[in-house]
């Protein structure tokens, strides 16, 4: 730069008609550093672990895979260390002239390298699960299945499609050997994450061999080199996955019981990675309130029924579904009817963008490790807008609804409650707004804690609303879901510091939810392997709630449940800790701006 200037200053002088050389460029601002930073995070992270390209939708790694290794390992544990120096350069703790966003978009970066250093230095989860490896590629595997292009929809053309399997082949092909490299990282194999591992593998083939293959066959002609090569290549990775169930059905008795991370741990995940302003007593003592409320309201409900003669389930909910294909048919027609029910009752903006959901069966392999309803909203950088809502149908809707089964969606008024936290208007239509957050570390935030505290505030916001009119059992499971989460929370900080164990708390869970045991099992494993989750919906719902509260108190008379709703939906998926004061600070501005800001 000093030498253009010189010579900029040097023709200046010997031709003074000319016009002035143009200002040297100013520096980068700190939010342009951030944001450079952010992308160096994410599309590094991409490059070097192409599974997590595929799961954001980052384009170009579909058919690759890393190699895991013990050297790999250490040097992705020191790029993270370097990025977190480097983003301390960027915004110091300390500096009081950056301001309010630049300030957050800093502390939410931090708390991102925080988690990921914690996952490998503190939880290691790679060294635990055995089974890591081998279900990560079929998890992924199936979710580029999902996302096949289709020629004519979507802007996809005939190559994509071929590239697409091209990918799927390659990355199959890959995979025993990445497997046996994941499995040498697991040098201290827990005895929960074997049992829960297993189970997924086990139905892991059904997949592979059935509607992957289905469509190998549909799609690239039987006869074809490509389709004997997919065969090739699936057969490799069956045979992987069979070996990986065997060794850990075999092993996995003499395994310890290693998923306890501490107090102290648990405590530092959720200050510095969650950003909440809660320990673990804390999260306890919301569990507790919130487990005893769900009580209460399935008192005051049975009350009701005695007294107004009414009975809980299909009679009182709609009626029972139909089973078969017009099963799938009926959940569209009651999302559908959640997306009139949002717009007639102003409850949020449904953006005319909005792309579809493609209601699917869960697959068996998925099953183990979500039994009952979940939502795979559009991929963070992907060009689909298409959602996946899984169901898992019930074998008898008849005994599901006299048992009452909490996994299971028999009824009317149960399918509103779990769509409207999947679909409309949770997941899926707040994951697809915070996808086109303008503002790239916003745009990649992935907080739990907001996603499933919106969700969650959704279902009792339904109920007040007058969703399920007179009908009690839509009222009857939610009460009984906020007993759920109660219990959730408990168990989680309870299992994580080491308190309890895992039986303990299994019973705890069967006893204060109706689970039945081999339900209250699966739910506790799912919890114990995956600490800091479950508490989202507790602690988010009411960060939202109080949110809510002091806005009310700020707006008076101009304030809305549609503004407040669109104005909380504009900050990506975001910590409460970052919404909170930049959702306050922003009350000056318009509906319009807002909805310009998440770009609707």
């Amino acid at each position: 730069m000093q030498l253009v200037r010189s010579v900029a200053l040097f023709i200046s002088a010997a031709l003074p008609m000319l016009a002035a050389a143009p200002a040297a460029a100013a520096p980068p601002s700190v939010h342009e550093r951030l944001t450079a930073l952010a992308q160096d995070i994410t599309y590094t992270t991409a490059r070097l672990f192409p599974l997590t390209a595929t799961e954001l939708g980052i384009p170009g790694h579909d058919g690759d895979l890393d190699v895991p290794s013990e050297a790999a390992r250490s040097a992705f544990v020191a790029r993270l260390r370097a990025w977190r120096e480097r983003l301390h350069a960027i915004a110091p703790a300390a500096n009081g002239s950056i301001g309010l966003v630049d300030r957050d978009d800093a502390k939410l970066l931090d708390a991102q390298i925080e988690a990921q250093l914690d996952g490998l230095l503190v939880y290691r989860t790679d060294r635990k699960n055995y089974a890591d490896g081998a279900n990560s590629i079929v998890d992924t595997i199936f979710l580029q299945f999902q996302n096949l292009p289709i020629p004519g929809q979507e802007g996809a053309v005939e190559a994509d499609a071929s590239r697409a399997w091209d990918d799927i082949v390659s990355r199959l092909a890959k995979a025993p050997a990445y497997i046996a490299a994941a499995q040498r990282l697991a040098t201290h194999p827990g005895h929960l994450y074997g049992l829960v591992g297993s189970e997924e593998l086990g139905g892991a083939p059904d997949f592979l061999n059935g509607a992957l293959s289905d469509a190998a066959k549909a799609q690239l002609g039987a006869a074809s080199p490509a389709y004997a090569r997919f065969i090739t290549a699936r057969d490799a990775t069956v045979a992987t996955l069979q070996q990986t169930k065997k060794y850990i059905d075999a092993h996995v008795g003499a395994w310890p019981e290693n998923f306890a991370i501490g107090r102290a741990a648990y405590n530092h995940m959720l200050r510095a990675e969650q950003l909440l302003p809660f320990d673990a007593a804390d999260v306890e003592v919301l569990g507790q309130a919130e487990l005893g409320h769900g009580w209460a309201e399935e008192a005051w409900l049975a009350s009701l029924a005695k007294r107004s003669n009414l009975a809980f389930g299909a009679q009182s909910g709609g009626g029972l579904a139909p089973s078969g294909q017009a099963l799938i048919d009926y959940y569209r027609e009651r999302i559908a009817e959640l997306r009139t029910f949002v717009t007639e009752h102003d409850v949020v903006t449904v953006p005319d963008w909005l792309g579809q959901i493609k209601v699917v069966e869960t697959p068996s392999f998925l099953q183990p490790v979500s039994p009952g309803a979940s939502m795979n909203s559009p991929r963070l950088f992907a060009r689909s807008t298409t959602g996946f809502y899984f169901i898992t149908p019930p074998k008898s809707l008849a005994e599901a609804a006299a048992t009452l089964d909490m996994n299971q969606d028999f009824d009317r008024d149960r399918i509103w409650s779990t769509a409207a936290h999947e679909a409309m208007p949770g997941h899926f239509l707040q994951l697809s707004i915070a996808r086109r957050n303008p503002d790239f570390i916003r745009k990649i935030q992935s907080s739990g804690v907001f996603a499933e505290g919106w969700a969650y505030y959704g279902e009792e916001m339904f109920v007040r609303l007058g969703l399920y009119g007179d009908d009690l059992d839509g009222r009857l499971y939610t009460a009984r879901w906020e007993r759920v989460r109660g219990a959730r929370a408990i168990v989680d900080a309870k299992l994580a510091s080491g308190e309890w164990t895992y039986r303990q708390a299994a019973d705890f869970f069967a006893r204060e939810t109706s689970f039945t045991k081999a339900a209250a099992d699966a739910a506790v494993a799912g919890i114990a392997t995956g600490p800091g989750y479950v508490i989202s919906y507790t602690v988010g719902r009411v960060q939202l709630e109080n949110l809510l509260g002091e806005y009310m108190l700020r707006t008076g008379e101009r304030g809305s449940l549609h503004d407040f709703h669109d104005r909380l939906l504009s900050y990506g998926t975001t910590p409460f800790a970052v919404v909170a004061p930049e959702l306050l600070a922003d009350l000056n501005k318009t509906a319009a701006q807002v909805r310009a800001a998440a770009n609707y």
